[in-house]
């Protein structure tokens, strides 16, 4: 179950500079390519002539060839040229609303009349030079809604990711979950602790003293359907934590874009977003190795529970108090759909 009529991160605009992408979004197979001038487009990955995948062909001067048989499509679905045929009456295929920005391309995979461009979230840290971001993608083989239930309950941290972001202190600082307007807020502090290694490394990437005791905190705010931005760091203690200086300490957001691709399946695009030596090209990529380690342990982890949950779907699961943030993450997930449904409903009636 996923809402169709919201915006999503599809891929990342190196997957298109070169040929054609075939990606599955919510159940749609949709092909991605720059069309005229570079921008990036998107239509179904199914060619009218005899349904060969559109993005097994490639582009030539903005238009989508087929690899098949050459046909030539345009961006808004419709067939432009064949050799040696007529093309006037050839069925359109569909097109999607796509649009570049902060570093990915979304895609509107639901009804294309709802497509607003003002409903892609901002992100600022995106466009400023006073920070630098490194990330990835992973393809993963669970329901996107598990992603976003281990997301928002960080308890799991001191076990799944023991020997990088994990200590005991997690079990010993309880969660506060609250719902602010469209957005799920769960957050952990934790005061005079010893920073784990992943944040040991980050406070000498900001030559700052790794071995005293510090201030940490972890931030998740989730936003239907697929969006988790979580502030996290650690300051040295008693500066003031979340709110000290930058001269203290060590931060920056994660950020989380999770996209389905099938009931049980997703794509997952991650990254750290720092405002601390944002030019230290070194330190980027030796914070995205190692954040790309720690993802790494949440794929097995999520892989083997959809297994179990498909061998017993009979079983119910439990919801505890570290599970606020996912219990009401999902609230808001479900009215989403429900509320897509309903108009569906009506607009078929």
């Amino acid at each position: 179950m996923f809402p169709k009529n919201a915006w999503y991160v599809a891929c990342t605009p190196d997957e298109i500079d070169d040929k054609p992408l075939g990606r599955m979004i919510c159940g749609e197979r949709i092909v991605f390519y720059r069309a005229q001038e570079g921008a990036a487009a998107a239509v179904e990955d199914f060619c009218p002539h005899r349904g060969a995948p559109l993005s097994l062909g490639r582009v030539v001067e903005g238009k989508l060839v087929c690899g098949y048989h050459g046909l030539e499509m345009g961006c808004d679905g419709k067939t432009i040229a064949m050799p040696g045929q007529r093309v006037r009456g050839f069925p359109c295929i569909r097109s999607f609303p796509v649009i570049e920005r902060y570093g990915y391309i979304w895609v509107w995979p639901g009804d294309a009349a709802q497509a607003d461009p003002a409903k892609l979230p901002h992100l600022a840290w995106a466009e400023s030079p006073d920070w630098a971001f490194g990330g990835g993608r992973y393809h993963i083989h669970c329901d996107y809604r598990l992603m976003i239930d281990n997301l928002m309950d960080l308890t799991h941290e001191k076990y799944v990711h023991a020997t990088s972001i994990g200590q005991k202190e997690l079990d010993e600082a309880l969660p506060t979950t609250k719902v602010d307007g469209d957005t799920v807020i769960t957050s952990r502090y934790m005061e005079n602790v010893m920073p784990p290694p992943f944040w040991q490394a980050a406070l000498r990437g900001n030559h700052l003293a790794d071995d005293v005791p510090c201030d940490r905190w972890q931030i998740c705010r989730y936003t239907a359907p697929g969006q988790i931005l979580i502030d996290v760091g650690v300051a040295h203690a008693g500066k003031g934590g979340f709110d000290a200086d930058p001269a203290f300490k060590a931060s920056g957001i994660v950020v989380d874009f999770i996209t389905p691709e099938t009931e049980t399946t997703m794509w997952y695009f991650w990254g750290l977003a720092r405002n601390f030596q944002p030019r230290d090209k070194a330190l980027t990529a030796s914070i995205r190795e190692a954040q790309g380690k720690v993802f790494a342990e949440d794929l097995e982890m999520l892989e083997s529970q959809q297994r179990n949950l498909l061998t017993w779907p009979e079983r119910k699961l439990l919801s505890l108090n570290t599970d606020a943030g996912g219990v009401q993450a999902r609230r808001m997930l479900d009215k989403m759909i429900e509320q897509e449904r309903d108009a569906a409903a009506e607009a078929s009636a």
